[in-house]
Order: structure tokens, then C-alpha cells, then sequence
């Protein structure tokens, strides 16, 4: 059923908790005019919006927060959280607000949490307000994202002004409309525990398990099975990360979502070259968030939410659950990096195989994303001497510096997919299917900020069209698959971003 949006349904479940767990509020509407700078049908469809709904005026009044209808109860949710490992006291939607939690004819439900709308009690020393460059990079990434197969947030839209915000410069603000079946995160657990307000602990975990885990609801250790499952989703979302290529650079405990969803896009960044040590913030002077510290990082992180769990269930039932991620994260990792390399079947050398590609690309300096492309027009029938002669060249070798050491590990997957009489035309067809070939490279998301901040918006709208397919080559579209201009391959993005 196709609503209009004084039609949507809501059921606010999270305003119906005891108020300690927010603080109720309206959005503040810009200074000036809002106006629409992208909307998206297919999130639209979520809530059963009707797409026409996005071209009225009311539309850009309620998503530009000058506007409620009928069924929104707004609020500004509490959490504290670890940051960069220390813990603050109390955070909370300092710049966002909970407009209110639409359903579906399915019975699903998405919160629909507008950034950007302004001060609230938990804003600190914030304006409240959302710069257009930000909202421009999570509007379009986290769609890159869902349509790449990682759990993430989804975006209804986005929304400008000409209200000037400041950050390191002058910047206009935006409003950014995020949609998410729950926006609980671990630091919404780690506020209650620490301090020791544990009957609202019990509440929300109850509230949590009630909403989003409901086979558990009647389980005698459901506290110990539900951390267990957030467990499980962490390490599969880490391990799709870690296989696009991709950093967060802020996983900080009150940006980890209760759901293993991908949450609060800031100076995210998919690797061009590729390195182990990538990082994507500027912030983080020591690393912390470094790309191959994002595993570990999540086994961290969930520590700290097995520790605001310790009042509801055993510790050694939290213990049991806590060791069950790296064992999980490892063996998704590896089944996702499979389905890239093309192999079929699952053998012990694959782990060493694929580490010693990895290390080919760290030596090389080679670009994650096109070589993991290329990689499906490795031939296993054709010798390879064929490749590099009669004029034909071998684009795959040519990435990497030491040739020598690539021919030897070419032999060796040469012999693997032999092994398992891998067809190179399926094989190449399957590949396709999981190496994308377009990413949301930092630069090419700067290029379409540079040109929406002079009020050019066509940029943004090519790259959301694109990054909706990004395993299919598209006519005419060759430099978005291209490597990176020197000048975009070393961006620098803040919290800020």
C-alpha cells in the first residue's frame, strides 16, 4: 500500500520507555528556506511512502524539520560510549533526533532519524546542525553499502539550506533523513551500567530483545544468547568491511550499532591503494581505527558491551560469547575473500593463498578494487605466455612491481582453480557478482560536494544512480572504475567529513 505522508504508520515504541531513556524535542528548522536536494524511491518504498510524496512541498517542511505529521513523536536519544578507548560519561543525539518509528504493511518497522535538526540537551558544546559535505558522503555511501551487501543504515534524503555552519570553515548545513530498524547502539547499554542504573539496563534489554530478537523472548539465558547473536552480527559486518576494502575510522562504542549495522558514516574511506595500515581519519593520530585494526577493534567493542551486560546474565556465559567472534569473524572473512578470488570449494592453503596476494598489493601499491576486478580475467586454460604475447598484455600482472612474485603466486592459484576444474567463463561471471566495479572513492565523492556547494546537485544524483549497480560496467562511465588522480588518493577526512 503506497501512503501519502500524513498517512504514514508509526508505532513509537522507544518513546513509550521511561524517560531517563531521552529527552523529547522538535527538530529546529533552518534559518532559512530548506530545499530538496536528493530523495530515494527504493527507501521510500520501505515505508511504504509513495514516491510522488517526494516532489511536495510538505515533504522537504517535514525532512527539513519545519514540519510534523500526524503519528511523530520526536526525541533525542541518550547513550555514553567509549571513544578512541575512553569512556565518556554521556553522549547521546547531539545533532539528531528520532522523528518517530514508521511501519510497514510487513510489520517492519525503521526509525526515521533526521541529522542535523539542531540542538538538543545532548549537544555539548555543538550547534546541532549537519554540514552539506557529511550529508552528501553518508547520503550516498551508506546506499553504496546496502547495494555492496553490508548491513548498514539506509537514507530517505537529503535536505539543504543556506544557513552557514561552521566546522573548520564557514559550510552551509543539511539535514540528512536516516532510516534504521533501531539506532540502540552498545554505548545506549554502557550508559545505564555505568551508572548503575540497572533496572533501565534490564528495560532496555528486554525493550531490545522484544523488538528486534523475539525468538529469544522466552529463552531462561536470553540476556547471554542475545549478546551472543550481536556477537555473531559484529563479526559477519566486520568481515564484509574488511573484504570491500572499506574503513569505518570512528568505531568508537557509541557508533556500533546493537544490530551489526554499519552506523554513523564520518571519515569512512574504501581503500584506492591498498594498505594494510590504511587511515582514513586525520584524527586518528595513532592508528587506532586503522584498517587492520577493525577487527580487533570490534572484539573491543563488544567487551565493553559484555561489561554493561554483567548485572543481567553469568559472566562466563558473556565470556563464552565474547570467544565465539574471532573464530566467526575469521571464517567469514575467509569464505567472503573465497567468493572474491573465485573458488568454489574450501581448502586449508586458501588462508595463505590469499595472504600472500594481499602482500603482492601492499609491495605494489596496486589499487584494491580494480585488481580484485581484473583478477576474474585470469585464465586458467590459456598458458600464460599466450597473455603476454601476440600484443596482448596481461593487465592483471602489470599492477604489481615484482613480476617474478606474482607469476609464482599466479601459478599457484592457477593450480588451485585447476584443482577444483574451476570454467573460466563461470568462474569470471561469479566474480563479477562480488567485485564491484565502482566504489565510493573519497574522491569522487569530494568532486560531487564541490559542485552541489556551487549548487550543482547532477553529480551527486550520477554517482547514487551508479553505486546502485556497481557489479554491472556501465557505457561511457570508465572513469568512475578508474584509479584515483593522485591529488584524491590521500583525502584528508575528519569526524567532521
Amino acid at each position: 500500500m503506497r501512503r501519502g505522508l500524513e498517512q504514514l504508520s508509526f508505532d513509537n515504541t522507544y518513546a513509550r520507555l521511561p524517560e531517563a531513556f531521552y529527552a523529547k524535542l522538535n527538530p529546529t528548522p533552518f534559518g532559512s528556506p530548506p530545499y530538496l536536494i536528493h530523495a530515494n524511491r527504493t527507501a521510500a518504498e520501505l515505508i511504504d511512502l509513495d514516491p510522488e510524496q517526494l516532489t511536495r512541498p510538505e515533504f522537504v517542511g517535514v525532512f527539513g524539520g519545519s514540519l510534523l505529521v500526524p503519528g511523530m513523536e520526536p526525541l533525542a536519544m541518550l547513550y555514553a560510549g567509549h571513544q578512541f578507548g575512553v569512556y565518556v560519561p554521556q553522549l547521546g543525539d547531539g545533532r539528531a533526533i528520532l522523528l518517530g518509528e514508521a511501519v510497514n504493511d510487513r510489520d517492519e518497522k525503521w526509525d526515521l532519524h533526521l541529522k542535523g535538526a539542531g540542538m538538543t540537551p545532548f549537544s555539548r558544546d555543538g550547534d546541532g546542525r549537519a554540514v552539506l559535505r557529511s550529508t552528501i558522503r553518508e547520503y550516498l555511501c551508506s546506499e553504496a553499502m546496502h547495494e555492496l551487501g553490508i548491513p548498514t543504515t539506509r537514507a530517505l534524503c537529503l535536505v539543504g539550506s543556506d544557513e552557514k555552519v561552521y566546522r573548520e570553515q564557514v559550510e552551509t548545513g543539511a539535514m540528512l533523513l536516516r532510516m534504521a530498524p533501531t539506532h540502540v547502539r552498545f554505548g545506549t547499554f554502557e550508559v545505564f551500567y555505568y551508572r548503575k542504573q540497572y533496572d533501565a539496563l534490564k528495560i532496555l534489554a528486554d525493550y531490545v530483545i522484544d523488538q528486534h530478537f523475539r525468538d529469544l523472548k522466552d529463552a531462561t539465558d536470553k540476556y547471554a544468547r542475545f549478546f551472543a547473536e550481536v556477537v555473531e552480527r559484529t563479526a559477519r559486518l566486520i568481515a564484509r568491511w574488511q573484504a570491500a576494502g572499506w574503513a569505518h575510522g570512528v568505531m568508537n562504542t557509541d557508533n556500533m550499532s546493537i544490530l551489526g549495522l554499519t552506523l554513523d558514516y564520518g571519515p569512512f574511506g574504501f581503500m584506492d591503494d591498498y594498505d594494510a595500515g590504511f587511515i582514513c581519519n586525520h584524527s586518528d593520530h595513532n592508528g587506532r581505527y586503522a584498517f587492520n585494526q577493525q577487527p580487533y577493534i570490534g572484539l573491543w567493542n563488544l567487551s565493553c558491551l559484555a561489561q554493561a551486560l554483567l548485572p543481567l546474565t553469568d559472566r562466563e556465559a558473556l565470556k563464552a560469547g565474547l570467544d565465539r567472534y574471532t573464530p566467526l569473524f575469521e571464517a567469514e572473512y575467509l569464505r567472503l575473500m573465497r567468493a572474491k578470488f573465485g573458488l568454489s570449494d574450501a581448502r586449508p592453503e586458501d588462508d595463505e593463498l590469499i595472504r600472500d596476494f594481499l602482500g603482492l598489493l601492499q609491495e605494489s601499491h596496486a589499487d584494491y578494487t580494480i585488481v580484485f576486478r581484473e583478477l576474474g580475467e585470469f585464465f586458467t586454460l590459456t598458458p600464460p605466455s599466450r597473455l603476454k604475447g601476440e600484443g596482448e598484455k596481461d593487465r592483471l600482472r602489470e599492477h604489481f612491481l615484482n613480476r617474478e612474485r606474482f607469476d609464482e603466486w599466479a601459478a599457484r592459484y592457477r593450480d588451485r582453480l585447476r584443482g577444483e576444474q574451476s570454467r573460466d567463463d563461470e568462474r569470471r561471471a561469479r566474480m563479477e557478482r562480488v567485485n564491484p566495479r565502482y566504489v565510493l572513492r573519497n574522491y569522487l565523492a569530494q568532486q560531487a560536494i564541490d559542485k552541489a556547494q556551487q549548487g550543482d546537485f547532477s553529480e551527486i544524483d550520477r554517482l547514487f544512480t551508479l553505486l546502485q549497480d556497481p557489479f554491472t560496467d556501465r557505457p561511457g562511465m570508465e572513469p568512475y572504475a578508474a584509479a584515483p588522480p593522485n591529488w584524491g588518493k590521500h583525502l584528508s577526512v575528519s569526524c567532521s567529513s
